[in-house]
């Protein structure tokens, strides 16, 4: 498997990274299961592991761990921080205060002493970036963490990040995962330009749109499709505006791709492999069975002639369904207050 260094770390990682948001309770609660999914994926050339302190609360992390313990210095690990993983408005976001409590817990489940990558997992609007940037830094500076990211930033925030960086003499924002698709395409107007600008690696997720790009005929039954449906009980319904939409588009890739003589899930990851701007294709497997399929186009190379076509069904720049996108609201678009006199 071919290898990218990651932004300006100077770390080299796979094209292709192993997102861990399915093991555990949430995906595959089976950890014997998922370690063999894990151990499949680094003798297939993977290197790159990404996972987080909230999926399945803190057990995927544990798990990750479990799997690494004797190929701990032959893996770049990323984890992330800053999703709520209590009630307690001060166990989530960008703090110094939930940032150095929230690192200890990690590396507590991760068995492990450093981590390569750390990452706030969504913006927080209620902390002032220098003040995460500072605490951030501080990691580095003592060895807990080797660099740190941000992940569904938009463009001026992670302007303002670099900004902040450079005022306070911190070390900086180094990679950028934004959510990345055929059918999420917003990122190519501002976020994926500004991250080559700053030179930062860029991690991207969900290249199979969540499932829709997974051609599998009985997605609405999918286990993601269930997983999602208590918080976006109509993503995958393919009779809504945005749906028919996504079915149209869909339809037509589906043709494209056989007759370029791939799978649709192989076109999907090709076309996100193939920005300039990406350095590695975070792909979610619950399974064995996932994962050698996803793997299956590790070497596809889309000609310029497929990504016109591609263009032409969904043009670039566009999410067919903006709700797809469910970074953090502003404050300004959140609060009513904040646009009235």
């Amino acid at each position: 498997m071919k290898r990218r260094t990651l932004g300006a770390t100077g770390i080299s990682v796979s094209e292709f990274a192993l997102g861990a948001m399915m093991f555990g309770s949430l995906g595959n609660p089976d950890h014997g299961d998922s370690i063999r999914v894990i151990h499949s994926a680094l003798d297939a050339g993977m290197n790159f592991i990404d996972t987080a302190d909230v999926y399945s609360k803190g057990e995927s992390e544990e798990i990750v761990g479990k799997a690494l313990k004797a190929r701990r210095d032959d893996v770049v690990i990323a984890t992330k921080f800053g999703r709520p993983m209590e009630e307690d408005p001060n166990q989530r976001g960008g703090s110094r205060r939930w940032i150095v409590r929230e690192v200890e817990n990690s590396l507590r489940r991760l068995d492990t002493d450093y981590i390569d990558l750390y990452q706030i997992h969504r913006p927080d609007y209620e902390t002032e970036i220098g003040e995460t940037v500072s605490a951030l830094s501080d990691l580095v500076r003592v060895g807990k963490i080797r660099a740190f990211g941000s992940s569904m930033f938009p463009a001026e925030m992670i302007v303002e990040a670099q900004w902040a960086a450079e005022r306070q003499g911190s070390y900086r924002f180094l990679t950028e995962q934004p959510m990345y698709s055929v059918f999420t395409r917003k990122p190519e107007a501002a976020v994926l330009p500004t991250a080559q600008r700053y030179g930062l690696g860029v991690l991207t997720f969900s290249p199979l749109n969540g499932g829709w790009l997974s051609g599998r005929p009985d997605l609405a039954s999918s286990h993601r499709a269930v997983l999602t449906s208590s918080a976006l009980p109509s993503h995958y319904d393919a009779s809504t505006p945005t749906g028919t939409l996504k079915a149209a588009a869909l339809a037509k890739l589906a043709v494209l791709a056989r007759e370029a003589g791939m799978t649709l899930p192989q076109l999907a990851v090709a076309f996100v492999r193939a920005h300039p701007a990406v350095t590695s294709v975070l792909i979610g497997p619950r399974t064995q069975e996932q994962l050698d399929g996803l793997l299956s186009g590790v070497d596809i190379e889309l000609s310029n002639e497929i990504l016109d076509r591609i263009d032409e069904i969904v043009p670039p720049g566009v999410d067919l369904d903006p709700a797809d996108n469910y970074a953090a609201e502003p404050p300004a678009i959140e609060k009513a207050r904040l646009r009235r006199r």
